[in-house]
């Protein structure tokens, strides 16, 4: 006797594959994520009709953007980055009404293990041949006003000729990166090299989703922090350079007003004498709130 046969075709699907997903996955949250998951899916492939050969272009660009990944890249976060999913997730998961500061997504290039650096600390091993340098201050408080101590500001950035320090061979491991944790007053100071705008990678399949789209690649200048304090909520965040001509149409859809840093010339004799910098510097005064932790 031969076995039944289940007929599968456009009439009854997704209506089959949740019927089957939905029966045999027993973890709650993996349920509801899958079934949404086909849901969409297969309403977009209805949708734009998709072809075979479409298909099969999808298929070959995700298995590029995994062969590009290693060690020191992530081209999927990549994707996500510059098609906004990235910066939707972050917004999803750090909503703090307005009060602590706003949240900005970690970005392809972060490694872990910065150096510890003492306040007021060079972050500079090695510099950009018309780089500008930058003093960046201010306070690490909590939602109610009171300063932060112990709060450790995780803090790396590009070049000012646009390179992390894992992508230029030429770079010192960790230039332009270091960990600085803040006193009982909850203040925090580090020079540094004015961040200027630059690429995204384009020499993968990334890049190549962005030229046929017609996109620029480039993201506005900008300094990475992750800040952590016992009993506080981490914060990834950015400070963007103010007057940035990309701000407008920043390539990972990161930019928010309230994460705009207003850097300004300085010639203080004083400050450049006990941080063992030339005037005129740029400086850049931000405060950053932590939510403490419910």
């Amino acid at each position: 006797m031969s076995a039944n046969v289940k007929d599968f075709s456009v009439s009854n699907l997704p209506e089959a594959v949740l019927e089957e997903y939905g029966d045999k996955t027993s973890d709650p949250r993996l349920k509801e994520i899958m079934l949404s998951l086909i849901t969409h899916l297969h309403s977009f492939v209805k949708d734009v009709k998709l072809t075979e050969e479409e298909w099969f272009t999808a298929i070959q660009f995700l298995t590029a953007v995994g062969q590009k990944c290693d060690d020191v890249r992530q081209e999927f976060i990549l994707l996500s980055d510059t098609l906004g999913v990235s910066s939707l997730v972050d917004s999803l998961n750090n909503d703090r009404d307005g009060i602590g500061t706003e949240n900005a997504v970690l970005g392809p290039f972060y490694v872990s293990g910065a150096p510890d650096l003492p306040m007021g600390a060079n972050t500079v091993q090695k510099a950009t041949a018309n780089g500008i340098t930058a003093l960046v201050s201010g306070t690490v408080k909590d939602n109610e006003g009171n300063p932060v101590e112990g709060a450790v500001l995780d803090v790396w950035q590009s070049s000012s000729e646009g390179l992390y320090h894992m992508q230029d061979e030429n770079m010192p491991k960790y230039n332009l990166c270091g960990k600085f944790t803040t006193g009982a007053d909850g203040k925090y100071v580090f020079v540094t090299e004015k961040p200027a705008a630059y690429p995204v990678p384009v020499d993968g399949p990334v890049g190549d989703m962005l030229r046929a789209c017609g996109r620029h690649p480039m993201r506005p200048g900008h300094l990475h922090f992750i800040l952590t304090a016992p009993g506080h909520d981490r914060l990834v965040t950015q400070i963007f350079t103010n007057g940035d001509e990309y701000l407008d149409s920043d390539a990972v859809f990161a930019t928010k007003t309230n994460l705009v840093g207003e850097y300004k010339e300085c010639n203080d004799e004083e400050l450049a004498k006990k941080y063992n910098i030339e005037t005129p510097f740029e400086k850049v005064d931000f405060d950053f709130t932590l939510m403490v932790s419910k």
